[in-house]
C-alpha cells in the first residue's frame, strides 16, 4: 500500500489558497489522475464551475424565476407574489426570505447606492406587506454583520429589530420575523434571558424548524455569546427531541463545524468519535427527511465537507450528486469565492474515489 501526502486544487480566491493535503491516499498516481479528471466535471455529471449557482443551496425554480424577473426589471412584484403564495409556517418561506435578502445585499455591494433598489421600492409601495418587511429585516441584519466593527453596526441592527417587530405584527403566525431577530440578538448581545424569551416565540410557532435552530446556534457558539459546551448542549437537546423525518439530528454536525480548530494538528480529527457521531446523525437525518425538504441541501453540503476530510469519498460523492449545481450554503459561503471552495472539495472527493480504484462507472447509483 502506498502512502502519499499531496497538495491538490490550487484555486483562485482573490489570491492563491492551498487546500490542506489529503493523507493516507492509496494508489498515489491514480489519486492524482482522479484529481485531474475532476477538472472535467461532465465525467461524473457535475456542473462546470462557471455555471454553479451561488444564490441557493439547492434548486427552487419558482424562486429563481421570480428573482431573475425582479433583477431584470427591478420590479418587486414577482417577489411579493412568490412570498404571498409560500406557506408562512414552512421552512421554504425562511429559505426564500434569506435568498431574496441576500440577492439585494449582493446587488448593493456591486452597485453602492443603487443596487437592490427593488427592495426599497417594495417597502415604500407596499408598507403592509409582511414579506417585504421580513426580507428588509434580513437584508439589514446581513448589512450589519458584514462589518461588526463599523460605527453604524448597532444602529443598523436596531433598525432591523424594529422591522422584525413590524413584520411579526403584520403576520403573527409567521415564525420568520422572529427567526431573523435571532441574528439581531446575536449582534446586539441580547442577555440570555431575553434571547430565551425570543426563542420561546420561535418555538411556539415552529418548534422543530431547522432553519431557526441553525440561526439560534450561532448565539450559543463560543465566538459569540456562549461556549462549545453550551452549543453542544443546544444541538444535542434539539437532536434528541426531534420528531420523525426531522433534520434536527444533523444539528450537532453544524455545532462541530462552528468549533473546529483554526489549525488542525491531529491527523485523525475527522475520524474522531465526536465527529463521526455527528456525521452519522446527519446522514441519518438525510435518509429520513423528505426529499423536498428545503433545508436538506444545507445538510448535504456540510456533509460533503466532513466526509471528504474523513476520507469517506464514496459517501461524499453521493451527497454531491444531490446538490451539485448550487453552492449557496455553509461551508462554501464562508469563503470569498463559494464556487471555488466547493469545486476544491468536489475534486478531492473524485481524487479520493479514483485513488482507491473507483471510476465514474463504478460509482453506486
Amino acid at each position: 500500500m502506498e502512502l502519499l501526502i499531496f497538495l491538490i486544487a490550487i484555486v483562485m480566491i482573490g489570491g492563491l489558497i492551498v487546500v490542506p493535503a489529503l493523507r493516507r491516499m492509496r494508489g498515489g498516481r491514480g489519486a492524482m489522475q482522479g484529481a485531474m479528471r475532476a477538472s472535467d466535471p461532465q465525467e461524473y455529471g457535475f456542473v462546470p464551475r462557471e455555471r454553479l449557482d451561488v444564490r441557493l443551496p439547492g434548486p427552487d425554480r419558482q424562486l429563481i424565476d421570480a428573482l431573475e424577473e425582479v433583477q431584470a426589471r427591478q420590479d418587486w412584484q414577482p417577489a411579493a407574489r412568490l412570498l404571498a403564495l409560500t406557506d408562512a409556517t414552512s421552512e421554504l418561506r425562511w429559505q426564500r426570505v434569506q435568498t431574496l435578502a441576500g440577492a439585494a445585499a449582493f446587488e448593493l455591494a456591486q452597485a453602492p447606492g443603487q443596487g437592490g433598489m427593488w427592495l426599497r421600492t417594495w417597502r415604500v409601495a407596499a408598507p403592509e406587506d409582511p414579506g417585504a418587511a421580513a426580507v428588509h429585516a434580513e437584508f439589514l441584519v446581513r448589512q450589519a454583520l458584514l462589518d461588526p466593527s463599523s460605527q453604524d453596526f448597532r444602529m443598523i441592527l436596531e433598525e432591523a429589530r424594529d422591522v422584525c417587530h413590524e413584520a411579526a405584527r403584520l403576520a403573527p403566525e409567521d415564525p420568520v420575523p422572529h427567526i431573523v431577530e435571532l441574528g439581531v440578538a446575536r449582534g446586539l448581545a441580547y442577555r440570555q434571558a431575553d434571547f430565551e424569551e425570543l426563542w420561546t416565540k420561535v418555538t411556539k410557532l415552529a418548534p422543530h424548524h431547522m432553519g431557526a435552530h441553525l440561526a439560534a446556534l450561532h448565539y450559543w457558539c463560543e465566538k459569540w455569546h456562549g461556549s462549545q459546551d453550551r452549543a453542544d448542549a443546544f444541538t444535542h437537546a434539539a437532536a434528541a427531541s426531534a420528531p420523525a423525518k426531522s433534520l434536527l439530528p444533523a444539528l450537532p454536525l453544524f455545532g462541530v463545524f462552528e468549533h473546529l480548530p483554526e489549525a488542525n494538528l491531529v491527523r485523525t480529527l475527522y475520524r474522531s468519535e465526536v465527529i463521526t457521531k455527528a456525521m452519522e446523525g446527519a446522514l441519518y437525518a438525510v435518509r429520513q427527511a423528505p426529499a423536498d425538504h428545503p433545508v436538506l441541501p444545507h445538510v448535504r453540503h456540510l456533509l460533503v465537507f466532513f466526509l471528504v476530510r474523513a476520507e469517506r469519498y464514496a459517501e461524499a460523492l453521493e451527497q454531491l450528486r444531490h446538490v451539485d449545481g448550487h453552492v449557496g450554503a455553509v461551508p462554501w459561503s464562508y469563503g470569498v469565492d463559494p464556487a471555488a471552495e466547493y469545486t476544491v472539495y468536489r475534486a478531492l472527493a473524485v481524487a479520493g474515489w479514483e485513488g482507491g480504484g473507483g471510476t465514474p462507472a463504478t460509482l453506486p447509483r
